[in-house]
Parts: C-alpha cells; structure tokens; sequence
C-alpha cells in the first residue's frame, strides 16, 4: 500500500472545505446588512476583544447541512454563535459570541442538547475553571425554530440555566449587550458579575416591539423600550454604558484585571508604581465644615488608592453611592463611598442594589471591602417608600452580617441610622477609623432634636430659640473624640487614610487566602 493510498488528505480537504463554509456566516448579504448598522461582526468582535491569536473555537462544525443524493455536502449553514476559549491579558477566558447574521442570532438549529453533544460554552468555563465573556447579539428563541424541530418545545432551559447559576459561584462571569437582545440572552445579560451595553446599537428586552405591540397594543421603538436610557440608569439591569463596541471590549479587560480565574486563587497583585504610604495633602480640606457645602468624591478616591486604578461600577444607577474596584499597594480591592453631590449621600433603593452587588463580588472573589462612609441615611420620601426602602434595607443589612471578607471603613462624615450601621460588621476581619470630622447617631441633630423635644419647644416663649439651645447642647456632645474616649474608636488624620488602608490590605491577604474555594453564600444577581 502506498504512502498516498494511506493519507488522509481528502478527508482534510473536506473538513478545510466545511471551515471555510463556516467562516462565511449568514452570508455576504447579511454580513453586509450587519455592518451597515454599524456592528462589528461576531468573529469580528472576538478578534477585537481577545489577544491576537489567541483564540481556539470549539463546535465549529455545528450547523445546518444540506446534502445531494450522492450524499455530498452542497451548503451548510453555521450555528448562530461563535464560541471557544481565548488569551485576554492575564486570563485565559471562555469566549461566546452571538451571530446575528444567521436567523438574529437564534438557537433554532443549532443541535443543542443533542444525544452526544460535546460540553457547553458555560460547562467548559465551569470545568476548566475559567472565567466566562459573552458577547451578546442574539434574538433569542423563534417559532422559526418551531419548524426545524418539527414540533413545539416545553420550556425547559434551565437544564442549561443551572450552568450559568453554578457559573456565577465559580468563575469571573461578564456580559456585552452589543445589539438588540431579546429573550433568554436578554435575561443572560444581568445573569453576571458585570455587564456592559454599547451606545446607540444595544437593547434588551424579554420581547421585543412586535411582542409588544401583540400584547399590549402598543407602538413602541426598540431604543425606547430597552435602550442604554432605561438599563444603565433606571431598572439597573446594565451596569456600564460604553461609546463603542471597542469601549466595552476594554472595560471587560479591565474588570477582568483585578480578579481571580476561579474562586479557588487569589486574585494577582499588581504593582502600580504608587508609594503606598503617600500622604495626600487635600485630604486634610477636602471635608468642608460647614456640610452645605459639598466636596467631590473623586478627590477622596485619589487620595486613597493608587492612582488611575479606580474603575467605577454602575456609574449612572444609584448615583448617591459609588462603587467600583481598585488597587491599594497593588493589591485588587472592592471600594465604595457616598456621594454628597446626588441626595446628599444618602442610600436610595437603586444605591442600595449596587452596594449590595459589590459585596457580593468581594466575597465571592476574595477581594477586601473599602468603605468610606459620609452617610446621611436611607433616602427618604413618597417614592422611596414606593419602591419598598424598609425592604431593601433589611436586605443590604442582611447581606452585610453574611458576608466575610475583610472590611474596612473610613468614616470621613455622617453616619446616621439603620444605613450609617450597614457600614459596620461586628465579626470576621472588620477595622474601622474616622476623622475628626465624623458625627455620627441615630439621626440628624437637626431633624431629631425637633422631634424628640417637640413638646418643650413648643412651650417656649421663643420656640426658635429654644430648639437653637437644644441643638448646640446636642451639638456639643457629637464630638467624635467623646465617643473615642468610651468605646477607643481610632480618630485619624486624613492623611494617614492611605497608609492605614495599605497596612489593613495586605494583612487581609492571610485571612483571604483562608476563604478560597465556593463562596459560603449564594451570588445572586
């Protein structure tokens, strides 16, 4: 027998020939169609957000056959998603990739669950403990489907579902909304540890404005049902809004950047070149005494952390609270403060929400929490109360006492009531420290010397007069070294706020390598 009767050359010829067939998608007209919206196609976009050849996929061959008599293979239409695994910087990540152009991105024919069929995209990244990107342009399920199956389906998806759950208890998990998405990709989205949509190009919606106009007889465009206006800024869904789809790529680089793979490792310190004992000078002004005037949160942050690391979550929900990560001496943490210049400070419904997902990503990933705290309250008012205020308080309060990773606050201002307390844990590795501007209570001087002594000044002949006396008495005892002098709370300079910080970051590094593995509570999303 011959070398040449024994090769397998015609055999790679044809799986070359099938590749190349993959590589046309939808098809030249609507790889056209696509790129006039102004999107990036899906291996486009892969290309964008991973490192230059780094990326191997996997299921490349799934598809739609059509084959002659002779059982020769005449087209082949390709899955309508793009998944494998890549190099992005430090990670190695589990990649997907929606292809709009063929069916919008639908699951219709894509042999899904079929008898043999190898490990999904969610699967892998859970077994090889790898943290899981999803670029989402897909339109989710089609009675278009209906015909390729031949029959209808029970909706039976979280036999998948329980992937992504378990996905979120192990793994890095992050989201880009990168067109109209709608159905189970829309829910996929906020089903993450971090989310991002792109200006102008992305929605999300669970049907989209013919389902609408079905259900309810309403006429409505896709941007105004579910664009960037609703999710990055009211319901939450979202959390970053980028300019464009490049813009989302790097922000889910950076996000990456401070946290593990897995939650078994630690996530890797970085050394940015800032002397961690630097003593920021504006610290020593930037509180104002007299708390009319507001001061910005952006001079405080880069008085703390090293500098250019912070990267803020969320930053147009629940604008009374900044949340986001950073490095302190190198090391990734989670780092939250109030925000005087919206309400004050004060911890509304949707501040609350993010607060709590923050938590939750520190715990989970093994990161220690930075609070600096000038809390005013729980926002109140009509329509706080609406949306049910005492019950997401309960929450945040609960998620406070369950969590365990290393915690530090820095009260730089207020600290009133049931919110200032959800500042403070009372078990595992908590530190606190104020300044000397601090004040503290279960309310407001002002606000509560007029209730408590209503009746007394009332009965003054200058009730004005009156409540001024009661309130410079009060006054008088709201010094935070009072309070230092019967409980040995530390008052600190504000320019010792960095070293301090740096000092408590790298003691938790012990504690921290103490929780590895699956966090003790259940992320939720």
């Amino acid at each position: 027998m011959s070398a040449d009767s024994n090769s397998w050359q015609p055999e790679i010829e044809e799986l070359n020939r099938r590749r190349d067939l993959m590589q046309k998608m939808g098809g030249e007209e609507r790889i056209k169609r696509h790129h006039d919206s102004g999107k990036l196609t899906a291996r486009e976009r892969i290309a964008a957000f991973a490192d230059p050849g780094s990326f191997r996929e996997f299921k490349h061959l799934v598809g739609e056959p059509t084959y002659d008599a002779d059982g020769n293979l005449t087209a082949f239409l390709p899955k309508g998603m793009v998944e494998g695994m890549a190099k992005v910087g430090r990670h190695k990540v589990v990649v997907s990739a929606g292809d709009f152009t063929v069916r919008g991105g639908s699951g219709a024919g894509s042999a899904r669950g079929a008898l043999g069929a190898e490990l999904s995209a969610t699967e892998r990244a859970l077994e090889w403990r790898l943290p899981y990107v999803r670029l989402l342009d897909a339109a989710g399920g089609s009675v278009r489907g209906f015909e390729v199956l031949g029959r209808t389906y029970l909706p039976d998806g979280n036999s998948y579902g329980r992937h992504d759950v378990a996905l979120l208890q192990s793994a890095p998990v992050a989201s880009a909304v990168l067109g109209s998405v709608a159905g189970l990709p829309a829910v996929e989205a906020p089903l993450s540890h971090f989310s991002v949509m792109v200006k102008g190009i992305s929605q999300i919606f669970p049907g989209g404005p013919p389902v609408v106009k079905a259900a309810l007889g309403v006429d409505i465009t896709k941007e105004e049902l579910g664009g960037d206006h609703i999710h990055t800024r009211q319901s939450g869904c979202i959390d970053n809004l980028a300019q464009s789809e490049q813009d989302a790529f790097d922000q889910i680089r950076r996000w990456l950047s401070y946290l593990p793979a897995n939650v078994h490792e630690m996530p890797e310190r970085i050394g940015t070149g800032d002397d961690p004992n630097r003593r920021d000078e504006a610290l020593l002004t930037l509180m104002p005494r007299d708390r009319r005037y507001p001061y910005k949160v952006k001079t405080l942050l880069d008085g703390v952390v090293d500098r250019g690391s912070f990267f803020e979550i969320a930053p147009l929900y629940g604008r009374s609270r900044v949340t986001g990560l950073a490095r302190i001496n190198g090391y990734p943490v989670g780092i939250m403060a109030n925000n005087v210049m919206i309400r004050g400070g004060s911890t509304d419904v949707a501040g609350g929400s993010k607060v709590m997902r923050l938590m939750q990503l520190c715990d989970t990933f093994h990161l220690p929490l930075i609070s600096l705290c000038d809390e005013p309250g729980f926002h109140v008012g009509l329509e706080q109360e609406k949306l049910g205020i005492e019950r997401a308080g309960a929450r945040l309060m609960s998620m406070v006492c369950l969590s365990r990773m290393p915690w530090c606050t820095v009260v730089i201002g207020r600290m009133y009531g049931v919110a200032g307390q959800c500042h403070h844990r009372p078990s595992g590795m908590f530190r606190r420290y104020a300044w000397p501007s601090a004040n503290w209570g279960s309310m407001h001087i002002a606000g509560g010397a007029a209730a408590a002594y209503r009746r007394e000044i009332e009965a003054a002949s200058n009730p004005e007069a009156k409540r001024a006396e009661i309130e410079a008495r009060l006054t008088a005892l709201a010094s935070p070294f009072r309070t230092a002098e019967a409980t040995g709370q530390d008052i600190i300079d504000p320019r010792e706020t960095r070293p301090l910080l740096a000092e408590f970051v790298e003691d938790a590094q012990r504690v921290l390598k103490s929780q590895l593995g699956p966090p003790h509570m259940p992320y939720l999303p």
